[in-house]
């Protein structure tokens, strides 16, 4: 069943929904996605598009979070482990697994006490899919020729990688395969309680209102979790509904291209310890670049105006230099991205140590309750939704049984294809080798980021084409009308921006010229880049989504 399109009419007041969700963020898009699959009627409306802001911003890691237990906190860590291979299993077109290697300096921690984390790391949670960690020699391994010569000694571990904006794009799927309503470019700026529920009043971008009524009201505005009940959402008498707050932090990531960093023959990523105590990661990105991040600054003000600094971009710089043999410098630079991490204020003084648990925090308000979404990781967003539907049952007086845990996200499901699944990563190669024998006339590099991208919705992509004329114009290297029609009637993508920086990032591919291009093929408008091309530094900052044409 197609996703409902982006200009899908509002459920009429005469006919409310059962929850309103906020936020389409991986937060907000995963509850929409459970609560609709335990039969809920489910309407769930985001201001910008889909993963906007925070949720493409991330590291772009399935991990449980090995600096974590210096913090100790294992209850997270052991949760966000559990985790990992469920997620793998669930979408292995979008995640696969990731070995990391940690360059060993005596200065920063010892030996003996990585090996203990990395033993509890093994251990906290069970492993079918992801191999165990283990010492390794990196005068003989692959991963030592791109450090400097002083790093001899390391440690190997694993965790995942997921395309972060493509996960909550799923997730929004599965929830409009699933019955609910999902509305891009549609801002909440009023909900009201009574004594039989509540009426918010929607704003589309063309500034257009329309009210609706639900039962339950979901806050899942990630960053704006906190600003959405003090100035949007209207309590019944003189219930107070925002009694925590968050501390914003800026988390800022920098690419460069791989011939940057010479010696890099191999798919592993590194974890760099910092004399800050704090770590950054250089992963492979986009086939022809690396990525490095993450800073950790608190901010204040719209969490819409964050970008990075020079200050991150250098720091990021010298810290991946201080392991790297090529240095890095600004000038390597060919973008940059900024996201901010909504974490709950638990008083650390450190950015770095604030907890990234998440709380559920229910207002039963009679036959109104409110469910307001604190904190949270990519990481951990399924069980996050799963408990938040179980609560939204709870105060409905109606408890639904969980689904997730074992299903697949769409696209995500290669056994029509491949047959039994072995392991996520074989699993995809072999699905690979499908798409190719069923599309033989199909380039081998298209073939392979479509199956990538989409999964077994790649026949929907293609929409029956048998012929390479049948894909219509190429309008930028790669890029096919055919696609471009699907991710318009499906993906909710309204301008190029969703198209090159969020349902893709081929707009770090393609030149000025051909983003133009795409943006030209439907009458879209190009935004510009949020951030000039600095005179010194050669990047970008993460554009923002534009309005619909």
């Amino acid at each position: 069943m197609p996703a409902a399109a982006p200009s899908a009419a509002l459920p009429a007041d005469a006919n409310p929904v059962d929850v309103l969700v906020v936020g389409g963020g991986i937060n907000g898009c995963g509850i929409a996605r459970d609560l609709a699959g335990r039969g809920w009627r489910v309407l769930l409306v985001e201001a910008d598009d889909l993963a906007a802001h925070t949720s493409s911003s991330s590291t772009k890691l399935i991990h449980g979070g090995l600096r974590y237990l210096e913090y100790h906190e294992f209850g997270l860590v052991r949760k966000a482990l559990q985790e990992r291979e469920v997620l793998l299993k669930s979408a292995p077109h979008i995640m696969w697994p990731l070995r990391f290697v940690m360059p060993h300096d005596p200065a920063m921690r010892p030996a003996w006490l990585i090996r203990l984390g990395l033993f509890l790391y093994d251990h906290l949670a069970r492993r079918e899919v992801l191999p165990g960690s283990e010492g390794i020699d990196l005068r003989t391994h692959p991963a030592g020729a791109v450090l400097k010569p002083e790093f001899s000694r390391g440690f190997a571990y694993s965790d995942g990688w997921v395309d972060d904006a493509r996960l909550v794009l799923l997730n929004a799927l599965d929830a409009a395969q699933h019955g609910a309503t999902v509305l891009t470019r549609t801002r909440c700026t009023r909900a009201q309680r009574d004594a039989q529920g509540w009426t918010a009043t929607l704003q589309g971008r063309d500034g257009s209102v329309r009210g609706v009524r639900a039962r339950a009201l979901v806050n899942a505005a990630g960053p704006w979790a906190e600003s959405f009940l003090r100035n949007s959402a209207q309590p019944a008498g003189a219930e107070v509904l925002a009694t925590r707050s968050l501390r914003l932090v800026k988390g800022s990531h920098i690419v460069v291209r791989r011939s940057a960093t010479p010696g890099w023959d191999h798919d592993c990523a590194y974890i760099f310890q910092n004399p800050d105590k704090r770590i950054i990661f250089a992963i492979p990105y986009e086939g022809e670049f690396t990525l490095i991040g993450t800073t950790d600054q608190e901010i204040s003000g719209d969490p819409r105006e964050a970008r990075i600094g020079d200050d991150e971009v250098a720091y990021l710089c010298a810290q991946a230099s201080r392991y790297l043999r090529a240095r890095i410098t600004p000038a390597d630079v060919v973008w940059t991205y900024a996201g901010v991490r909504p974490l709950l204020d638990d008083a650390a003084g450190n950015p770095a140590a604030v907890t990234r648990d998440y709380v559920l925090e229910a207002h039963a308000g009679g036959a109104a309750p409110l469910l307001s979404v604190w904190g949270g990781k990519i990481t951990t967003f399924r069980k996050l939704a799963e408990d938040a539907a179980g609560e939204i049952g709870r105060l409905l007086g109606q408890a639904r049984k969980p689904w997730t845990e074992g299903a697949f996200l769409p696209g995500g499901d290669l056994r029509a294809w491949i047959g039994e699944p072995l392991r996520p990563d074989v699993d995809f190669e072999r699905f690979v080798a499908a798409v190719h024998q069923r599309w033989p006339w199909l380039p081998t590099a298209l073939g392979r980021r479509l199956a990538r991208a989409y999964g077994t919705r790649i026949d929907r992509v293609l929409d029956g084409a048998q012929y390479p004329y049948e894909l219509g114009a190429e309008v930028a290297p790669g890029l096919f009308e055919a696609e471009l029609r699907y991710l318009r009637r499906e993906e909710w993508a309204c301008d190029a921006q969703d198209v090159l920086w969020r349902r893709s990032k081929l707009g770090l591919h393609y030149d000025d010229r051909q983003r133009e291009d795409v943006a030209r093929w439907a009458g879209w408008t190009q935004v510009p880049m949020d951030m000039e091309m600095d005179k010194d530094v050669n990047r970008n900052a993460f554009p923002a989504g534009g309005a619909c044409s």
